[in-house]
């Protein structure tokens, strides 16, 4: 399936950006989805791209995306919910259509990533005046300085830590618990099993290979995650919830059983400490 509308030509990690997109679409198709997301659904419509040729048509592994969104979902629903005129960061965010699932119509938006992903994003996803695009590498952590510090801050970094050097995954969580005191940042991480996989080049789906990536946790490692900085102040898990047919059948299995319990991918939220007072 492929739209008649814009045709991108992207790079390898930005590729993701389609293959997240089309996976989340092919899952808000189904009349009993996990993640509503009709968006995503107009926009691989209107983008002139060969996905299921490209990335295939497993209901599986959209299903298993849409649980992953749905775990970002749910943290940020749950920020806005304690405060509504907050500040979403969303670092890496590709051609996620997040905002048009929870958006309270108070918050403010700013979306961080790569120049040539934020002009296809422009164009197909125009921002709203609460929504802000910002072209920079989201390491390098410039874009903090754009971010207004009298709002409450959360941020994500939602398919995009796996990516990179791990000593810049380490950098970029201390740079965020530093900058923004009484924040919290949401990630996820793929586990090191599966990123030895994509390191040798054999994660592959019909013509899609997927990129290598070298930053992994294994579930069970995520407290060491507070040894980035001292200002990281506490670190929780976010553990999908529902699904469907075999994967809501083994879902539970996946989240209790070792050894896959501690070697399963993860989402993390890390809250950060709060500023000293003057005394």
């Amino acid at each position: 399936m492929s739209g008649g509308g814009e045709r991108p030509e992207l790079g390898q990690v930005p590729e993701t950006a389609l293959w997240t997109l089309w996976h989340r679409a092919l899952e808000a198709r189904r009349p009993d989805t996990v993640l509503p997301d009709p968006k995503a659904v107009e926009l691989v419509d209107r983008i002139d791209y060969p996905f299921a040729e490209r990335f295939g048509t497993s209901g599986t592994q959209a299903q298993l995306q849409a649980l992953r969104a749905a775990c970002f979902d749910r943290e940020v629903a749950d920020f806005l919910a304690r405060e509504p005129r907050g500040t979403v960061v969303c670092l890496g965010e590709g051609l996620e259509t997040q905002y048009w699932r929870v958006d309270n119509g108070r918050a403010h938006w700013l979306s961080v990533d790569l120049p040539d992903v934020v002009a296809l994003r422009e164009e197909l996803l125009p921002p709203g005046s609460r929504q802000r695009y910002l072209a920079a590498d989201a390491t390098e952590l410039g874009w903090a300085d754009e971010v207004d510090r009298n709002r409450e801050v959360l941020v994500t970094a939602q398919g995009l830590l796996m990516y990179l050097p791990p000593a810049r995954v380490r950098s970029l969580i201390a740079g965020c618990a530093e900058r923004f005191p009484g924040g919290s940042l949401v990630l996820d991480a793929v586990p090191r099993w599966f990123s030895r996989l994509t390191l040798k080049g054999t994660v592959r789906a019909h013509g899609y290979q997927a990129p290598p990536m070298p930053w992994a946790m294994d579930a069970g490692e995520r407290d060491k995650l507070r040894t980035a900085s001292p200002a990281v102040a506490a670190v929780r898990d976010v553990r999908p919830t529902g699904g469907r047919g075999l994967v809501g059948a083994l879902l539970p299995l996946a989240l209790t059983i070792p050894p896959l319990v501690t070697r399963r991918p993860s989402v993390t939220v890390l809250n950060f400490a709060e500023r000293p007072t003057q005394s």
